[in-house]
């Protein structure tokens, strides 16, 4: 790729990242499939702020974003697209549990071995209540809070990585930035009972005069 073609291509990549955040600017590198684009956002959004901190400092970032996931979560109205949204931030944050421990030298039955199962054989059950849901996600950060606090006790050889199937290889300090900002995002889609009432609103045909 010449110097040239690779500007072209970096550049609506790191648009892409800058206006929808790192959950949806993965997705988007995932699909784009260029090496090179991948590595330079995975190194500059993932890696390089992850590199600056500590375990302390992650684990202590998953703590406050474990606060603001469950207030989202208890305001959340029951609907399916609610439902499937903080499944789908389980499932994701379970799976990186595997990838996590894998860092840690566990090696886990059906995970491969570098770490290349989908993450929906980690999703609750399809007919898990919103209630049930809301006590998986607390209990699936306090996971991730905790595998933070033992990988400070018990840290990777410098540059050991661990599978991400559309990222690539990262650092278990990229893995807990990669899963702090994914449930993140992901759950400022979550909708209440107000802004459901609200939508409802907008879609209203206006009456018809008497």
């Amino acid at each position: 790729m010449t110097k040239s073609s690779s500007n072209k291509t970096l550049v609506p990549a790191l648009i892409t990242v800058a206006g929808v955040g790192l959950a949806a600017g993965a997705a988007y590198l995932a699909r784009q499939r260029k090496g090179e684009v991948k590595e330079f956002v995975v190194s500059r959004v993932l890696e390089a702020p992850a590199g600056r901190s500590s375990y302390t400092d992650l684990g202590q970032g998953l703590e406050r974003g474990g606060t603001a996931l469950a207030g989202r979560a208890a305001r959340a109205a029951d609907t399916p697209a609610n439902r499937e949204v903080l499944s789908h931030i389980i499932g994701i944050e379970r799976w990186g549990h595997n990838r996590l421990r894998m860092a840690l030298g566990q090696r886990l039955p059906g995970s491969g071995l570098q770490g290349s199962d989908s993450y929906h054989a980690y999703r609750p059950a399809q007919d898990v209540t919103l209630g049930e849901l809301r006590n998986l996600l607390s209990q699936t950060r306090s996971g991730t809070v905790d595998l933070a606090r033992q990988l400070h006790s018990n840290p990777p050889e410098d540059g050991a990585t661990v599978n991400h199937n559309g990222l690539g290889p990262l650092t278990a300090k990229a893995w807990l930035r990669y899963l702090t900002q994914h449930a993140d995002l992901e759950s400022r889609r979550l909708r209440g009972e107000k802004d459901l009432e609200r939508a409802q609103e907008e879609v209203m045909p206006e009456a018809a005069p008497s």
